[in-house]
């Protein structure tokens, strides 16, 4: 009797010896072990367990790379669902990036109606940016029943935070932004007395991590970077209905 209390308090001791090799590591564990491999001045904000063959999500900011429970490899790109085709990552990076859109400063922002303008967006735009020429010249004149919300956010020059002062200031300034977007007229030079919003908005900006213009933000908070045709627009535009 007694070597089978041995024997069972044996087999416990095993049993659990193996419960606690097989037990994942914490999350915690594996964000010091790669927080210092990434380089000095890099912050990881938070490591996260994945339904994917055992890899962790590591989000710095709003980018998202992958790593193994030991923290030994890292895996920088999207990862697919064959099956449908979805891009997790994607989705992923769109769900820590969404804003609340009420939160906005919409005061501060340029405002134009088009149609009954019952589908709303906020465009962060640099008034010297090619790309955001191209998104007024084609997908956003091309766009009907929208209400669009401009951001002067001046990145490129010192001489954006000029044309958007002088936008800023002028008597009609949709038009005036306008004229200079779509046909290249530049704005009438502001008075010294008259005041811009263009250093909050580029607080605001940077706050949002807007790394590029043109950004797009949507009504339930959702972002687009960088310039997207008519066709891709209406497509978000339908998925926000359902």
């Amino acid at each position: 009797m007694r070597k089978t209390k041995i024997a069972l308090l044996s087999l416990s001791v095993l049993m659990a010896s193996c419960v606690e090799a097989q037990t994942p590591p914490s999350t915690d564990a594996i964000k010091k072990l790669i927080e210092p491999r990434l380089g000095e001045n890099v912050k990881v904000d938070s490591v996260t367990a994945t339904p994917y063959s055992g890899l962790y999500e590591v989000r710095i900011g709003s980018d998202i790379l992958y790593t193994d429970k030991t923290a030994t490899y890292l895996v920088n790109g999207h990862i697919f669902n064959l099956t449908t085709g979805a891009d997790l990552t994607r989705e992923r990076i769109e769900e820590i990036t969404k804003i609340k859109f009420s939160d906005l400063p919409l005061d501060k922002a340029l405002k134009s109606v088009k149609g009954d303008g019952s589908r709303v967006i906020a465009v962060f735009e640099d008034p010297n940016c090619g790309y955001c020429k191209r998104l007024r010249q084609t997908t956003l004149k091309e766009t009907d029943n929208v209400t669009i919300y401009t951001f002067m956010y001046n990145i490129l020059s010192d001489d954006s935070f000029v044309k958007s002062k002088n936008v800023w200031c002028a008597p009609d300034r949709q038009k005036a932004w306008d004229d200079w977007m779509l046909n290249g007229k530049v704005p009438a030079t502001a008075a010294a007395s008259c005041e811009s919003p263009n250093d909050e908005i580029l607080a605001l900006g940077r706050k949002l991590g807007i790394q590029g213009t043109p950004a797009i933000f949507f009504a339930d908070g959702s972002r687009i970077p960088g310039a997207i045709d008519s066709k891709a627009l209406e497509d978000k535009f339908s998925k926000l209905k359902k």
